[in-house]
């Protein structure tokens, strides 16, 4: 007697190498236009640095911070942390929305052997090279004033292609139901932005109501910051597996939205 086992509908993602052909074509068009987009990634972060390090950070005595440090010094590991957050997130924003809707290269490409998954793969992966990009201009800053503490910072680049894969999940999530250009400002005003000011980027945590902290520590940004704190100060800890964990969660699970709900508005 033979017993029927039910399937789950479980659909496994068609990705295969071919991610990397998406990838290299976004790869081709920013080389063409990499001396345009090379000024504000560098600029940015110098302006906030200078504005807030130094301009604000003359108000702020060091007895306020953790570790007696300067103001500057404490806001370094944020500002790696969340402009490259910035550049994944408007990537896999602005751009897969112009890519899909006005340039209509989705659809070009799924013409071909490429399949949807590969397409979606290959631009998370090159908004996580955005993010890449982005960490190695501000590596570059922080580095010129003196901030980076130890030779663990080196190994910022790469935490920020880990972080930036899931912060372009993300988006792209989001991009896949928005139907309006426009629309995508609901994402970046309320998920976006929020990070910069529950993440622990400009000040402890623990100067936050109790409320606040327990929000702040399911807001992604707040466990990239802690990991570039300890790669910029030299200070890694068991905690920090914690935080790569959660990472890696939500970049899996929002990774596989964005797959399952892109799949479903190019084939409708």
């Amino acid at each position: 007697m033979s017993i029927a086992v039910p399937r789950l509908g479980i659909r496994l993602p068609d990705v295969s190498y071919r991610a990397y052909r998406v990838w290299q074509r976004n790869r081709d068009v920013y080389l063409r236009l990499w001396k345009a987009e090379a000024i504000w990634p560098l600029a940015e972060p110098l302006i906030t640095l200078l504005a807030l390090g130094l301009g604000l950070g003359g108000l702020i005595t060091r007895s306020e911070l953790p570790g007696d440090q300067r103001y500057i010094e404490f806001i370094a590991p944020g500002i790696l942390a969340v402009f490259p957050m910035w550049a994944a997130a408007g990537e896999c924003g602005w751009g897969s929305f112009f890519r899909m809707e006005n340039q209509r290269t989705y659809h070009a490409i799924i013409a071909t052997p490429v399949s949807i998954e590969d397409v979606i793969t290959g631009e998370v992966l090159w908004g996580a090279t955005r993010g890449f990009i982005s960490s190695v201009y501000i590596l570059a800053v922080t580095a010129a004033f003196g901030l980076l503490d130890s030779p663990l910072a080196l190994l910022v680049p790469v935490m920020a292609y880990i972080s930036s894969f899931m912060f372009a999940s993300v988006s792209l999530s989001y991009t896949s139901i928005a139907r309006s250009i426009s629309s995508l400002n609901y994402f970046f005003a309320l998920f976006i932005t929020p990070q910069f000011w529950l993440g622990g980027v400009f000040f402890p945590l623990e100067n936050l109501p109790e409320e606040l902290q327990v929000a702040s520590w399911f807001v992604p940004a707040t466990h990239v910051v802690d990991i570039y704190r300890g790669l910029v100060e030299g200070h890694l800890n068991l905690g920090h597996l914690g935080d790569l964990a959660w990472i890696a969660v939500v970049a899996a699970i929002f990774y596989y939205l964005a797959l399952i709900s892109m799949r479903r508005r190019l084939i409708q």
